[in-house]
């Protein structure tokens, strides 16, 4: 079984800067592209924030780019997202997702983590 958990999330005045951290553990044998998203209050669909690549290729949506930067560490199959110059509409719960290949077979499987909370005042 994979489980991931994100950290980071919490209170923080418009222009901060949080850093969300998301770790997977389980029988990994490796994984491919991880994700950020978001669930603003109210909304039922998620937003996609951010992605990497096992090569290291980022995508980032419109609304975040310039202002937050992902990364990842394969050695702690973890994944980072750096948010600057916070706004008050980065507010919500962030997940993270990510294409784990698990097995002899290296079948891959999607998996998410349990949300944090980030909350921007103006």
């Amino acid at each position: 079984q994979v489980e991931l958990v994100e950290s980071g999330g919490g209170l923080v005045q418009a222009g901060g800067s949080l850093r969300l951290s998301c770790a997977a553990s389980g029988n990994i044998v490796s994984i491919n592209t991880m994700y950020w998203y978001r669930q603003a209050l109210g909304n039922q669909r998620r937003e996609l924030v951010a992605d990497i690549t096992s090569l290291g290729r980022t995508n980032y949506a419109d609304s975040v780019k310039g202002r937050f930067a992902i990364s990842r560490d394969d050695a702690k199959n973890t994944v980072y997202l750096q948010m600057d110059s916070l706004r008050p509409e980065d507010t919500g719960v962030y997940y993270c997702n990510a294409d784990v290949l698990l097995g002899p077979a290296k079948r891959q499987y999607g998996y998410w983590g349990q949300g944090t909370q980030v909350t921007v005042s103006s």
